[in-house]
Parts: structure tokens; sequence; C-alpha cells
């Protein structure tokens, strides 16, 4: 059913059938987060706590990727998670969540797709801004029109990014175009977003060539590679980059490449790697980051369900992921 936000954006391909207790009969997530429908009240929307929005890209991908799919899976695995944080004793039902359903995608024009992103972002932010937006991916290069839209919606405000991520993305936007390799270059040379007000956690290994590193360097770019990380502590690191990150922005962008955590934690992410995050490490990390009083957007992005296994574990850890930056929202009233 088509919300008030149409045509920017669409209903969600699959929904769960709310029971009429809601909440009461389970303290399950599908039974919790609300869907907007043409039956929504746009007034009392705006006092939501959390608004969720689907972003089916893919094509943009630089390797085969199936990461459009990510938002039809995650919004079916809500069934298998409760709203209770048993590590925090934190009970997400004290939210108010919304699902605004998904940017519409154009079959073959990728840049059209983009600036459909860039639209639906921007009447995000503008009509829920005061609401913290999760966006669920699609491929990385979903997070440059992303923060191009609240760029668009709140041209006063500097914001500044908190990447986990294996890989620069910096790469040349002359070879490769708008594609998830080249958004963090995107921001920086269409002026949204400066080099020296992006943080980038989870570099490894041999998935970087030196030039982006120089570029990185020539750009002012901060970056922790994961064993400098690890050395230090995932949440002192980031507790690091987050107050180094209040004194120079307004607004803090958090994104999360799903091929920062290892293959052997995340096997249906399209750019996998060995000697990459654990699980853990990325929980504790984005728990840190969620507290932040600034780290009202974030975005999951680079998750192919279809090269997941069976059990769909990746699936599941991206659901617990979005369910932890949540927990984070949830305490930062009692910190």
């Amino acid at each position: 059913m088509k919300s008030f936000l149409y045509p920017k954006l669409t209903p969600p391909v699959f929904t769960w059938v709310r029971t009429e207790n809601g909440l009461r009969s389970s303290g399950k997530v599908h039974e919790w987060i609300e869907p907007l429908t043409s039956d929504s009240d746009p007034e009392t929307c705006k006092e939501a706590d959390v608004i969720v929005l689907g972003v089916p890209l893919s094509r943009s991908s630089i390797s085969a990727s199936g990461a459009s799919e990510f938002p039809d899976a995650f919004r079916r695995m809500w069934k298998g998670f409760t709203t209770y944080n048993i590590d925090e004793d934190v009970d997400l039902s004290q939210l108010v969540a919304l699902d605004a359903g998904d940017v519409p995608m154009h079959v073959t024009n990728i840049s059209r797709c983009h600036d459909n992103i860039i639209q639906a972002s921007e009447v995000i932010h503008q009509h829920f801004s005061d609401s913290k937006v999760c966006a669920i991916g699609g491929d990385h290069s979903i997070t440059a029109m992303m923060v191009k839209g609240l760029h668009k919606a709140k041209p006063e405000s500097k914001i500044g990014i908190l990447q986990f991520d294996t890989h620069f993305d910096l790469r040349d936007l002359t070879d490769n175009g708008p594609s998830n390799g080249t958004p963090m270059r995107n921001l920086i040379e269409s002026g949204v977003v400066k080099g020296s007000n992006m943080y980038n956690i989870g570099l490894h290994g041999f998935f970087n060539t030196k030039d982006l590193k120089e570029y990185a360097d020539e750009q002012g770019v901060n970056y922790i590679t994961l064993g400098r990380a690890r050395k230090k502590g995932i949440p002192e690191t980031v507790m690091g980059c987050l107050e180094e990150l209040t004194a120079k922005v307004d607004v803090i962008y958090l994104t999360v490449d799903m091929d920062c955590l290892d293959i052997a934690y995340a096997p249906g992410v399209p750019a996998s790697t060995p000697g990459g995050m654990t699980t853990a490490e990325l929980i504790d990390g984005v728990l840190t980051a969620a507290k932040h009083p600034k780290v009202n957007v974030m975005d999951i992005v680079c998750l192919d369900p279809l090269k997941d296994t069976m059990v769909q574990p990746t699936v599941k850890l991206g659901t617990h992921i979005f369910l932890t930056y949540l927990t984070g929202i949830a305490l930062r009233s009692s910190i």
C-alpha cells in the first residue's frame, strides 16, 4: 500500500502481517517495526525515533553482487529477533520505528537510480528531521547518494563519515564512475564532505592499491588499519575518531560495509576477504558509535543474500548490526 511519501519511496516487496495485539503477543521485531501506509498520519510519523529505508541497488557494484536483495531478506529476518537486548538490558520497543519502504530503482539506468536515492534521502531528512535514519543497501555506491540527500536537506550542517571497511572506496571516478568503489571520493570531489572529516576503520591485508593510500593522504582522510585498531581496542579507536569528528562536524554518518568482516564470519558479501573483523569486534564498534549523539544516520551495505549459506549467517549478522545501532540510540538517554 502506498504511503504519503510515494513516489519518492515505494512499498517494500515484503511486509509482515501484524497481529491485533502487535508487540504484546511475542516481543518480536517484525511485530514492532511499523510500515508506513496510506493510512499513516504524516504529522504523527514525524515523531518517530527511527526510520528504516530500503535501498535495493547493486548494479553499480564492481564485483558481481546481489546486495539489492538484502532489504527484502533483512525484513524477512525480523521474525528471528526479539526487541530485547539481554547484553545491555534494553528493550527496543521503547523506540518508535517505522519502515518507510524502498527507494524505487530503474532496471538499467544507474544514474537515475542514484538520483532517486538522493531525492529519497532528501525527502526523508526533510520530513523526519529529528529521526535517526537507517538505510539498508544495496552496494556502497548508495552511501554517497544518501549523504548528498542529507546535504540537500540540511545544507547548513557539516557532515562527517565514520566508515567500517576493508577498502578505502576512493577509486578514480574517471575510470570507475559512481560505483561501490568510489563513494568516498565522490563525496570529496563533489565538495559534500571534506577528506579530513572521513574516518575509516578496518583496512587490512592486500586489498587496496598504494595509489589509493596516497590519495587518502593528499586529501587528509583519516584511516586506522585493523591491526592498529586491535592494538588500541576497537571501542577505544571508535571513540577517538568520534571525539575528533565532534569538534569538526554537526552530524556523523555511520557506514558499515559488511566486507570489513573476515570471510569466516560473513560469507555473504561480494568482496569477502580473510583477516577482517570478527563479529564481536564489529558489534562493539557499532554499539560504541551508536551511543554518540551526533551519529544520527547509518547504512549497512554490500551484503549479498545470494552468496550467503543456507542458514543465512550474514543476513542474520546484518540484522543484528541494525538492532545494535538501535540499542545504542536507546542507551543515549541513560548515559
